[in-house]
């Protein structure tokens, strides 16, 4: 392969990485903007979502078959009852503690993660779990680049889903409450908002789009593991903050910006794939030194 095959094919490979971070910090970075809380609970919402899905494709797939069509049938399942354990945790752990110190309510977050870590590890022993499918390794070659159709499909949903919520976002009722209960939560209480619907809507959201990419990255990767979230939520969180966490349009392209650089960083002499992680978590560095606020990010002035 020449030099140009080899960034063509990481192109490729960066964007469907991309994409899963991109559906994951689009829920931090939801949350934040609503109640500015940092959610570390969010990498494991993505790990119930993969165990959801494979769940119901265990149960559906003698039926619709363990293609595309039961996969997309056992994404749609998962982010709908992720979505909603995604507001029974806010009503059970964040709600009361909205009134509180923010360190408060991120240390329940932080509990909130290993609960729901623990819980699958006592649930499954700690095993992988085999996410059996049959999708096949058919794909089209360009050249000296090959394309499989599970990339070209992976990158086409996270595309549909992402637009879904842009446009749900700018365009909705419900979508302009969130942006105005973002800014000022009071103000929006005066105005008749019901600002404890519109975060329960911002969760409902975020974790069913976590969930969608946990189902994915386990149709695509072949196994789930109890473990999964942890890492690929903290390189969701730089994602969001690459972007500039609260904007979603930052969270969309910190996303496919960091999948981008890891494809690209493993080609980079001496920087092979062992350490791709120290390169993600050195631009995360740099970034909150030059430019704290991210590329779409913006200064907030704290008002007393």
């Amino acid at each position: 392969m020449t030099t140009f095959d080899i960034l063509a094919q990481q192109l490729v490979n960066g964007l469907v990485l991309g994409s899963f971070y991109a559906l994951v910090a689009l829920g931090y970075t939801m949350i934040f903007g609503v109640i500015k809380l940092l959610n570390f609970a969010h990498g494991d919402v993505y790990m119930i979502g993969g165990f959801v899905g494979f769940a119901v494709l265990s149960l559906v797939g003698g039926l619709v078959g363990t293609g595309w069509g039961g996969i997309a049938l056992s994404m749609f399942v998962s982010m709908i009852a992720v979505g909603f354990l995604g507001v029974v945790i806010e009503r059970i752990a964040y709600h009361p503690m909205l009134a509180a110190p923010r360190l408060s309510i991120l240390i329940t977050a932080l509990a909130v993660s290993l609960v729901l870590q623990n819980s699958v590890l006592a649930l499954t022993g700690g095993e992988f779990t085999a996410f059996r499918t049959n999708l096949g390794f058919g794909g089209i070659a360009l050249g000296g680049v090959f394309i499989t159709y599970n990339q070209m499909v992976l990158v086409g949903m996270a595309a549909i889903l992402m637009l879904a919520l842009e446009t749900f976002v700018t365009r909705t009722q419900y979508g302009r409450a969130m942006r105005a209960v973002s800014i000022d939560k009071d103000m929006c209480r005066l105005m008749g908002i019901d600002v404890t619907k519109i975060i329960a809507v911002t969760f409902l959201i975020g974790s069913a789009l976590a969930a969608a990419a946990g189902t994915m990255a386990g149709a695509y990767y072949g196994s789930i593991w109890y473990f999964m979230g942890f890492l690929i939520g903290l390189k969701a969180f730089t994602a969001a903050v690459i972007g500039g966490i609260g904007s979603i349009p930052g969270a969309m392209a910190g996303g496919l910006i960091l999948g981008l650089l890891e494809a690209f960083g493993t080609q980079i002499p001496f920087i092979g794939s062992e350490w791709k992680d120290v390169f993600s978590f050195s631009i995360l560095i740099l970034v909150l030194v030059f430019k704290p606020t991210g590329l779409f990010g913006k200064s907030e002035v704290e008002r007393m």
